[in-house]
């Protein structure tokens, strides 16, 4: 997946004047914001929940090498195979050669973004191997050559009449008269399309929601079941997961689970929840022969200890994106790589680098709804203060821009010239002015006066107001 995560700016102006990307945008308030609020008013005991939860992640991040190690001790017991991979190359020379082991040529996927930040399909098309999405979004970007633009509604950018225009151009078994206009129809589409692929693909992959130290288990969350046909009915089954996605208790993951769908989808819970534990045993009715983990580091390591651990504790339920203003306005895809939304801002420049995606950290109004709604705590609107500082010091932000806050820090710090220079400022920008009271068209000020007008100061300074009512409150005249 190419990466234009530098180009947000164009990307966003580009989302902006997209009609219907911005009519398709509409439906994240209304499928994800109302429903949210209505399932956690329902729990009285949500917050103390999200509480736990982030305790149970910290601890979790606290002792990381002991629970990984746990949880492969038990992956072994049950028959199954850890493979570790610090990076994204290792991950797929590991998973191709799983693959090519079991004579694969065709492989079904569950959602997985993981498998998206090693860029799994277009290397497994390389190799000769057809990877096949089973998940509806997943499969319908797929179908268009997309990535998704949201970790759990990949295909949220699109309209049904664009879903059904895809599928007259690629299932040409359908005859024209086939109704496809309505969402249950294009359901019943996919699914019979996909059920054929469940049956001939040798190799399922997943992704985990959790991985359990204590049972060696493996967890997904699903509401279309199509994670439970990609995980059984293939002879090998792999999950590809990060290391951070340990829990070190089954009870731990009860508890996670139930902050989980009401922040992602506003469920109580979602459809499926499916623990599998090794391959099938012999007395199972179904089930793969062999059960292989890929655990990747890919730079997560790196955020141990380091101000952006607590990104580490992310469970992917998508809920910062889907009440991040930003997101509203542009879409996933304009963030230009794997991640979308505030979590995005805040990992993508963790797993890539600031200097290619040094944009990100700043695609943010700070209105801190992102922080207000996260199940596990995470302060993202500090962290996104932090790569800002990283951009600031390594001097990958503009000139321009370094030197005004330069300038604003140095006045910052002499508090009585900072009053003396705004004392004169405010009259003198309020003059400008006129009687128009805003301005058109403001130096260094181009990025607001391009699309709306700068109201111009209509008092005196915060300090000398301050001052005023200090004194009206002691019986002076102001």
């Amino acid at each position: 997946m190419q990466i234009t995560s530098p180009s947000f700016k164009k990307n966003a102006r580009g989302a902006l004047s997209n009609v219907q990307l911005q009519k398709a945008l509409g439906n994240v308030r209304l499928g994800f914001i109302d429903k949210r609020i209505k399932a956690v008013d329902a729990l009285p005991e949500f917050d103390a929940l999200r509480d736990s939860a982030r305790d149970i992640k910290d601890h979790a991040l606290a002792h990381l090498d002991l629970y990984l190690e746990a949880y492969e001790e038990k992956v072994t017991a049950a028959g199954g195979k850890v493979h570790w991979a610090e990076t994204a190359e290792d991950a797929r020379k590991a998973i191709l050669g799983i693959c090519r082991a079991a004579g694969a040529r065709t492989v079904t996927k569950g959602k997985s973004m993981i498998t998206e930040e090693i860029g799994l399909n277009d290397f497994f098309e390389e190799n000769g191997i057809r990877p096949v999405e089973t998940d509806l979004g997943e499969y319908i970007i797929q179908l268009r050559g997309e990535h998704p633009s949201h970790i759990i509604a990949p295909a949220v950018h699109l309209n049904k009449e664009q879903v059904e225009e895809d599928f007259r151009r690629v299932h040409t078994h359908l005859p024209e008269g086939r109704d496809l206009t309505e969402p249950e129809t294009l359901l019943a589409e996919a699914r019979r399309v996909l059920r054929a692929e469940y049956f001939a693909a040798d190799v399922g992959i997943t992704g985990a929601n959790f991985l359990v130290a204590e049972s060696g288990t493996s967890v997904i969350v699903t509401n279309e079941g199509n994670g439970d046909l990609t995980q059984t009915l293939p002879k090998v089954h792999i999950v590809v997961a990060s290391i951070e996605k340990i829990v070190p208790t089954l009870d731990d993951v009860g508890q996670i689970l139930r902050v989980l769908a009401r922040s992602a989808t506003g469920q109580d819970m979602s459809v499926y929840t499916t623990f599998s534990t090794g391959p099938r045993r012999p007395d199972d009715p179904d089930g793969p022969e062999e059960y292989h983990v890929i655990l990747l580091d890919n730079g997560r390591s790196s955020m141990l200890g380091s101000e952006f651990q607590d990104m580490l504790r992310c469970i992917r339920c998508g809920a910062c994106m889907n009440h991040c203003p930003v997101y509203h306005a542009v879409g996933g895809h304009a963030y230009g790589w794997v991640y979308p939304g505030p979590m995005g801002a805040v990992l993508t420049p963790s797993l890539i680098g600031v200097d290619k995606s040094g944009h990100l950290p700043n695609a943010s109004t700070f209105c801190g709804r992102c922080e207000a709604v996260c199940p596990m705590r995470i302060p993202l609107p500090r962290m996104m203060r932090h790569w800002r500082e990283r951009e600031f010091s390594r001097r990958l932000n503009p000139a321009t821009q370094r030197y005004g806050l330069r300038a604003w820090a140095w006045f910052a710090r002499h508090p009585r010239l900072y009053q003396l220079a705004t004392s004169f400022a405010i009259p003198g920008l309020s003059l400008l002015a006129g009687r128009r009271g805003r301005f058109g068209y403001l130096p260094f000020a181009g990025g607001w006066t391009r699309h709306r007008d700068l109201p111009a100061p209509e008092s005196r300074t915060f300090m000398q107001q301050w001052r005023d009512r200090e004194t009206l409150k002691q019986g002076g005249s102001a």
